[in-house]
């Protein structure tokens, strides 16, 4: 199930290895959510996929497996922010993630029988370079969101946000272009 959800296909979370995989992230989660300063880098290491340098997570912090997020240098996550990591979560180089902001990979199937089954899936989050994300935002599933945008507090990312740009709404949409 684990090739299955990385690759986007349905799989059921109920999977043996998979709630090993989650079991193993929310214990690292939890280190890291009642640590130091001090120490939170170090457990970010373990945690995640990959993370830069200088990275700094203000706890609380919540997400599914940690190992499929990749976080870039001089990156800022404020309280609260919701990583859903079924599939991939890229957030580049020197991005700002207000508080409460949700990046949600996972998706349902629309027929409620395959819910009721346990079936799900997901999509990857991208997220460029210089990126501002203001508090509550969401991102959600096969979004990529351009170098130097900014999303607006409180918006609902459902599509990709081109380079460059100020989006808010929901849904979200380009209010305008910055120079």
């Amino acid at each position: 199930m684990r090739d299955r959800m990385r690759a986007g296909l349905p799989y059921r979370a109920d999977d043996a290895q998979l709630r090993d995989d989650y079991e193993a992230a929310q214990n690292l989660l939890g280190e890291f959510n009642t640590s130091a300063p001090a120490v939170r880098g170090h457990i970010l290491r373990r945690l995640l996929g990959s993370c830069g340098e200088r990275v700094t997570i203000t706890p609380p912090l919540r997400l599914d497996y940690g190992q499929y997020i990749h976080i870039g240098d001089d990156t800022f996550l404020n309280y609260d922010c919701v990583l859903l990591d079924v599939c991939e979560i890229t957030i580049g180089d020197r991005c700002q993630l207000g508080p409460r902001v949700q990046i949600l990979t996972a998706t349902h199937p629309l027929d409620p029988a395959e819910r009721a089954a346990g079936w799900e899936s997901g999509e990857p989050v991208r997220v460029g370079d210089d990126v501002w994300i203001g508090a509550g935002a969401i991102v959600v599933s096969g979004v990529t969101v351009g170098s130097g945008s900014v999303i607006g507090a409180g918006a609902v990312v459902t599509r990709d946000v081109p380079p460059g740009v100020v989006v808010a709404g929901n849904p979200a949409r380009v209010l305008r272009a910055l120079d």
